[in-house]
Formats: structure tokens, C-alpha cells, sequence
């Protein structure tokens, strides 16, 4: 049951939507029907028109909107900056492109033909990001038409690459800086911690990602032949793999904790006041047991504790039956999950020497760092979060949580380091709306809510931004 909040969103503004609704659900729906994947070059033409509609939605709201050639897929930036040069800046990211849908054998109902079943709305890219990115599209509809202006300046940036990289959009910030420079930078791309429930999410684990090579003979060798006399590569990965943890499951990599920073016993606190159901996030996971990290719980784990985790192992004879090999190589991907204050090249630096360290006499070992992002933790004092704050208790009726966040979103550290503005994470997602699988929703009353809430962000970012 939602309580009464100190904060009512505007009269004018729930008119506008509860009149507006069924307009503004079939424009989501044409957008959600434009199979924008940018990871298939076979959509080239769909991510291009969508880039298209996304900019002329901007201006059919009431904003100035321009699409940007890349090297890959179009990036839209629309504009607001009638409110003057001593109101603030606000600038909100989100993407317009897509998973894959496949298998699409999966899906209930088709992918890109939106349905709304038991209220939720499901169609690829409904709630990861189109949905949300159309929250803040129409939140300043609503503002525009009932007051004829924006209470804030406004940017809206809407990339095309964020599913395969945003190998485009880091140059595109660093080359348009004056043109995105803002006072504070809102995102819409996240969950909220269980339904009902605002969120505010304050923590971003960074990567560093690693390929690790063993190469021993030449070509694969018969194992009776040759085994025992020859270092078997899988054997040496396996061996080395092995040392990276200890039996409590700590990451036994000399210096991997260094740097990092405890979060206090207020951050642990809250943490446990939160409605998590360890039971339940076991059955989801399909797992016999929750397992990690000793002395710490499992959102303790995901939040505020890094990781190093084996992604992927390949070698020798994989195929039915049996087959008497001695692998010349072996392949491992592993990922660590980094939190503040861990840098990825450290790491490197010290993955590497632990590899080194282990690697045995008789195999050439390569290890490959492949890509990496730093963590991010908010700092939550400022007018930023207290707007949000508000914002979110007027759509919901109850005060908003923080949350953390154990993937990461690499253009968030970009943002604060070109930009040098405090970034806001405020998603409407929930657990389990299938982001990247069959069957994506999301939630018809956050999407709802949503819409109210974000409206109500920038009118309270006037007031104390």
C-alpha cells in the first residue's frame, strides 16, 4: 500500500498524461515495433531510421533535435535552452538500440510486435532502454504544453551502440563537450529494487577483462604417446585458474584489495534494511547453494566487493565420445569486477605477475587485457539526489532506496570525468524483466509512474538545482 507523500505531482501534469495515455502508449509502441539490434548489420537501415523517429519525437515534444553521423550508429541530440543561463543544465542519456531477439522461439509473443499481458508490456527494448529513454521524452511534452517552458535547460543524448560497446560515443562526448556541457547528468536505464519500491542507484562495479593463452606443443599430440612426458596446456590453466582464490573465496591475487574502500557500517546498515529474499534470488539463479566471498551477504557481495570470475574455457577434444588428446593449448576469458577505488590497469598489472608467478616450466602463457571501465560510487549529498528524492516519493507515494549495482555502465565514469557533472542513475526497470532474454517487460505502472516522476525531477531541479 503507497503511503501519502509530502510531495503531490501537479494537477496540470497528471492531467496531461492521464488525458495523453493512450497516445502516448501507441507512439512507445511504433518505437518498440523498429528492431533497432545494433550488433546485426542487417538492421543498419532499422537503428538509422530509428535514430530518425527518435529525433522527430524530440521536436514533436517541443525540442530542437539534430542526428549525428558516426563511424557506426547514429547518436541524437536534442535541445531545450529556453530557461536561461542561470538555471541549470540538465542532460538525460539513454539508447535506442537493442539486444538480439533470438531464440526467438522463446518469446510468448513476437519481439517487436509490443503486447501488454498481465501489466506488463513486453517487446524487445521496452523497459533496456526504449521505454525509459521515452519517459523523459514525454515528461518534457507534458511540461512544455502545460507551461509553455522548461523550468531547466535541457540536453537529451540517445546513442545507438550502447548494446555493443558505445565504442562511438566517449569520442563523440570528448569532441562535443561544449555542446553537452551540464550541471548534472540523468539516466534512465536501470531497476528499481522490487515493485513499488523507488530506487536510487548510487554504485557501478568497473571491469577489467582478460584473455589468458597456454600454449604448449606445437599441434594437439596423443595423450598415450606423449602424456606425462609433455605439459599438458589444459592442465597448466587449470592449475594456474586454480590460485586465484583461496578456500574462503577471497581473490588471492597479491594487491587485488589495496585499494579498496570500505563502505561504513551506515552503507552495510541500509543494505540490510532492504526486502532482500536470499532464498528467492537462490531459485532464481537456478543455483543448489549462494556461495562467495566469505563474511560478507550476497548484496554485500554484488555492491560493494570485487570479483574475479572465469567467463569462458576452451581446449582440446569437446565433442562426443572419446577422443585420446594431449590439447597443444588451452583459452581462458576472466573477468574481475572492480569497486572504487580499484583501477583497471592495476589490475592488469597485477594479474599479470600473479600469472607469471604460477605459470609452470614447459608452456608459453599470454594474457591479454581486452577491455576495462572504473567503478563509480555517488556521492549522494546535493540537489541532484534531494531532487530526486522528491520527485520519486511524489510518483510512488513512499520515500526512494538506494541501491547499488554489480554490472557496470562505462559512460557514466565518462560523463563525470569530460563533463565534470554528478551523475543520477534513476531506472524504472524491475528484477526480472528478462532485459537481455525472451519474453524483455516492463512494468505498465512504472512506466506509468515513470513519466510523472521524471517530470517532476526536472521541475525540482528549478527549484534547489
Amino acid at each position: 500500500m503507497l503511503t501519502a507523500s509530502p510531495t503531490a505531482v501537479p494537477a496540470d501534469i497528471d492531467q496531461f498524461f492521464t488525458e495523453n495515455e493512450p497516445r502516448i502508449r501507441g507512439e512507445l509502441f511504433d518505437l518498440l515495433r523498429i528492431p533497432s539490434v545494433s550488433a546485426r548489420s542487417e538492421h543498419n537501415e532499422d537503428t538509422a531510421r530509428t535514430a530518425e523517429w527518435v529525433a522527430r519525437s524530440m521536436r514533436d515534444a517541443g525540442l530542437q533535435a539534430t542526428v549525428h553521423r558516426t563511424p557506426g550508429h547514429p547518436i541524437v541530440v536534442g535541445e531545450w535552452r529556453g530557461a536561461g543561463s542561470t538555471a541549470p543544465t540538465v542532460l538525460a542519456y539513454g539508447h535506442y538500440d537493442v539486444q538480439p531477439a533470438e531464440p526467438l522461439e522463446l518469446w510468448a509473443s513476437p519481439p517487436f510486435e509490443p503486447t501488454i499481458r498481465d501489466g506488463r508490456i513486453y517487446a524487445r527494448g521496452s523497459v533496456d532502454d526504449k521505454g525509459q529513454l521515452f519517459l523523459h521524452v514525454k515528461a518534457l511534452e507534458a511540461l512544455l504544453r502545460t507551461r509553455g517552458a522548461l523550468p531547466v535547460n535541457v540536453v537529451l543524448l540517445v546513442e545507438g551502440e550502447e548494446e555493443v560497446g558505445s565504442e562511438h560515443l566517449s569520442s563523440f562526448i570528448e569532441a562535443n563537450a561544449q555542446l553537452l556541457r551540464a550541471d548534472a547528468v540523468v539516466i534512465s536505464d536501470s531497476a528499481m529494487f522490487a515493485p513499488g519500491l523507488p530506487s536510487i542507484l548510487s554504485s557501478l562495479r568497473g571491469m577489467a577483462y582478460f584473455q589468458i593463452d597456454v600454449q604448449g606443443p606445437s599441434v594437439d599430440l596423443h595423450s598415450g604417446s606423449y602424456g606425462g612426458a609433455v605439459v599438458n596446456p589444459a592442465m597448466a590453466l587449470a592449475r594456474i585458474l586454480a590460485t586465484m582464490h583461496d578456500g574462503s573465496g577471497h581473490v588471492a591475487i597479491e594487491g587485488f584489495y589495496d585499494k579498496v574502500v570500505d563502505w561504513g557500517a551506515a552503507a552495510r546498515d541500509e543494505i540490510r534494511a532492504l526486502p532482500f529474499d536470499e532464498e528467492h534470488f537462490r531459485v532464481e539463479t537456478g543455483s543448489p547453494s549462494l556461495g562467495g566471498e566469505a563474511g560478507f551477504s550476497t548484496l554485500e557481495r554484488l555492491w560493494m566487493r570485487p570479483t574475479c570470475e572465469i567467463n569462458g574455457l576452451l581446449s582440446g577434444y569437446t565433442g562426443e565420445g572419446a577422443k585420446t588428446v594431449l590439447p597443444s593449448k588451452a583459452m581462458a576469458k576472466v573477468s574481475c569486477r572492480l569497486v572504487p577505488d580499484q583501477d583497471p590497469q592495476e589490475i592488469e598489472r597485477l594479474l599479470r605477475a600473479h600469472v607469471e608467478r604460477y605459470a609452470p616450466k614447459g608452456v608459453s602463457v599470454t594474457v591479454t587485457h581486452l577491455h576495462g571501465g572504473r567503478p563509480w560510487r555517488a556521492n549522494l549529498d546535493g540537489p541532484l539526489f534531494d531532487a530526486a528524492r522528491r520527485a520519486l516519493a511524489a510518483a510512488f507515494g513512499r520515500e526512494p532506496v538506494i541501491t547499488g549495482e554489480g554490472g557496470s555502465i562505462p559512460v557514466v565514469g565518462d560523463f563525470q570525468r569530460i563533463l565534470g557533472a554528478p551523475v543520477l542513475l534513476m531506472g524504472f526497470g524491475l528484477p526480472g524483466e528478462n532485459a537481455h532474454a525472451p519474453n524483455e517487460w516492463m512494468s505498465e505502472e512504472n512506466f506509468t509512474r515513470g513519466l510523472r516522476a521524471v517530470a517532476m525531477l526536472y521541475q525540482e531541479l528549478a527549484v534547489n538545482g
